[in-house]
């Protein structure tokens, strides 16, 4: 695994500069529930022994795409590159004026009174990670003794983990004093098919009611590429199963991935996921409003006019 330093130079843009514009109109206070911001990397400096160094994706750029999508409320994830200094995600909160919300990057010793300020920040939760590709989180026996912590100041943890990671986890997580969230669909292999151990793995975990997920990263889990037909499948079945604890988001700007994906397409993929209008507002507006209690939507700095 390469380690990147303050001299690493950064990577080509992993988003497109026009996605598509959707041709699925979004229920009024949609919300796009993970996307990252990058930098800029002179008022942000990236984390020295970082994995991977990304063009800088502003949060003008972010409140722009939005604009072009129809979306008024955001969960902005900590990135990896930037580890455990949130000023990047504070910054972009802050000039939504907490319509958008975030979630950290902690370590497991992170002070009480740094959690009570993160959370007057307009941070609701704690990411962890669990992929090969990214620098490991602690132990998830840890996690759980600071999410006795997390509770006093009314966060959840996000678990970001390969599938065999996820299951063998599983028992430990329905053992959290906090809402769980887990990231993309688990990252399953949508070439396996819904029958594949690790969904079926995902969908015991999802049976307990303080387990929620994200229908995010379709482009993540296809084999097939866009419009990504075999990962469409999961998502459906997690809405139809799961609806009143499910999110979705962009993952914009895409970090580390394979291809660029069309914001456009992965907003009218919502239709294919979620058939009908209650389903969509459920998903889209009810149950991000519920999980991160948003500001009122406001006019942000970067949108067009």
């Amino acid at each position: 695994m390469t380690l990147h330093t303050a001299d690493t130079p950064a990577a080509p843009p992993y988003w497109l500069d026009e996605p598509s514009k959707p041709k699925l109109k979004l229920p009024r206070g949609a919300c796009d529930a993970h996307v990252h911001v990058f930098g800029p990397r002179a008022r942000f400096p990236f984390a020295e022994g970082r994995n991977y160094t990304p063009s800088d994706a502003t949060k003008e750029m972010l409140f722009a795409l939005h604009a072009r999508l129809g979306i008024e409320h955001c969960v902005i994830v900590q990135p990896n590159c930037h580890g455990t200094d949130n000023r990047v995600t504070e910054d972009a909160i802050a000039a939504s004026g907490q319509s958008y919300k975030g979630v950290a990057l902690v370590r497991t010793d992170v002070s009480d009174s740094e959690l009570k300020r993160l959370a007057a920040a307009g941070l609701t939760g704690a990411r962890f990670h669990y992929m090969s590709h990214l620098s490991k989180s602690a132990p998830i026996d840890e996690v759980m003794v600071l999410a006795k912590r997390l509770a006093n100041v009314g966060w959840h943890i996000q678990i970001h983990g390969e599938p065999d990671v996820l299951a063998a986890m599983a028992p430990t997580l329905k053992r959290s004093p906090v809402p769980v969230m887990i990231d993309h669909i688990g990252r399953v292999d949508a070439s396996l098919r819904l029958e594949q151990p690790a969904f079926r793995a995902l969908l015991a975990l999802m049976q307990d009611k303080n387990v929620w997920i994200k229908v995010s990263g379709l482009d993540r889990i296809t084999r097939a590429g866009p419009p990504y037909a075999d990962a469409v499948p999961f998502a459906r079945k997690l809405v139809a199963e799961f609806g009143d604890r499910v999110v979705w988001g962009t993952d914009w700007p895409h970090p580390n991935h394979t291809h660029k994906p069309d914001e456009g397409q992965l907003v009218d993929l919502i239709a294919e996921m979620a058939p009908s209008e209650a389903a969509r507002q459920a998903l889209m507006v009810d149950n991000p409003q519920r999980f991160y209690n948003f500001a009122p939507a406001r006019k942000l700095h970067g949108a067009p006019k």
